[in-house]
């Protein structure tokens, strides 16, 4: 397929190449600064573009993947003259109708994607909407070229993903950076930590979060917090945030 993708960022330069990789051709690429769209249109063998007035009319797909913050604008600036296209977003929290486009979907990928790290995209599950069937249909066969782990999930369904992605991915990678603060502290290095790490993220393969949750607050061993709490008092931010953490494994047991 033909694709333009607006946006340079972390999940358009993976996606950028993981459709390249699949047999797509990335027709241009639009960023705010010529900077970011260059260098991913280099990666790409695209073009590069800052201005949407100069973005193509004839690609089977524009990709958004842009800010949640300034998605609106763009997509109302790149409709104008293009109202036949077909536009996607890629945005999990947002619902597929701030688009205005008629021919309107969602290709959400979902995972964490940063510029220098790369993905298998076999291995990601991609959760799409449409507002009519037959694009529906050609957005699960630029998927299929990607996974084969393809959802079919509603706005309302989606937000809720997105929630519990957070917590199940930002908020996690948020303890890991207390944890590396609490160990740097004392010359002890986080890699210290990546089997415990491994081995709890692969338990959760096998069986519930819940039945793989173990600690003092599992236990309710008060002797191990009130000592645990102690060492954070000079960090009530952190002391705060072990008390709720505590209660609430506890009363989820």
């Amino acid at each position: 397929m033909k694709i333009v993708l607006i946006g340079a960022g972390n999940l358009a330069t993976n996606l950028g190449k993981g459709l390249l990789q699949a047999g797509h051709e990335i027709a241009q690429v639009f960023s705010r600064t010529m900077e970011s769209a260059g260098a991913l249109a280099d990666i790409l063998g695209s073009k590069p573009i800052t201005d949407l007035a100069q973005v193509c009319n004839d690609a089977d797909i524009y990709i958004l993947s842009v800010k949640d913050t300034v998605l609106e604008d763009v997509q109302r600036t790149l409709l104008k003259g293009r109202e036949h296209v077909l536009m996607v977003h890629t945005a999990g929290s947002m619902k597929m109708d701030v688009l205005e486009a008629d021919r309107r979907g969602v290709f959400y990928p979902l995972q964490t994607f940063s510029k220098g790290k790369e993905v298998d995209f076999k291995e990601i599950p991609f959760f799409l909407e449409a507002n009519h069937e037959e694009d529906l249909a050609v957005m699960r066969e630029l998927a299929e070229t990607l996974t084969d782990k393809i959802y079919v999930l509603s706005s309302n369904d989606r937000k809720w993903l997105h929630v519990a992605a957070v917590f199940g991915c930002n908020f996690v990678n948020h303890c890991y950076s207390m944890a590396a603060n609490l160990l740097e502290k004392h010359d002890i290095p986080f890699s210290v930590m990546l089997p415990l790490i491994a081995e709890t993220a692969e338990k959760v393969k096998e069986i519930h979060p819940k039945d793989a949750q173990t600690g003092p607050a599992m236990r309710w061993d008060t002797n191990v917090m009130d000592r645990h709490l102690g060492l954070l008092n000079d960090q009530p931010d952190l002391q705060e945030i072990y008390r709720l953490f505590s209660e609430h494994i506890h009363k989820a047991q």
